[in-house]
């Protein structure tokens, strides 16, 4: 039985599930498993939700 292309290719990464929905991530959309899921993180970043904390306010209260 012939295996096609991407049945013979060896994954890069290990595969994980999507940090959105914990479904096996897809090759296309990795770490993601689909676009929807791709979108929603994306919107998530665009609008804010996602910060790093900074201390630089801290720093300036304490001298």
């Amino acid at each position: 039985m012939a295996r096609t292309a991407e049945e013979r290719v060896t994954p890069l990464r290990a595969s994980r599930p999507c940090p959105e929905c914990g479904k096996p991530s897809l090759r296309v959309y990795y770490p993601f498993c689909s676009k929807r899921c791709k979108d929603v993180d994306l919107n998530r970043w665009l609008s804010g939700n996602y910060v790093i904390p900074s201390r630089d306010n801290e720093d300036e209260e304490n001298n």
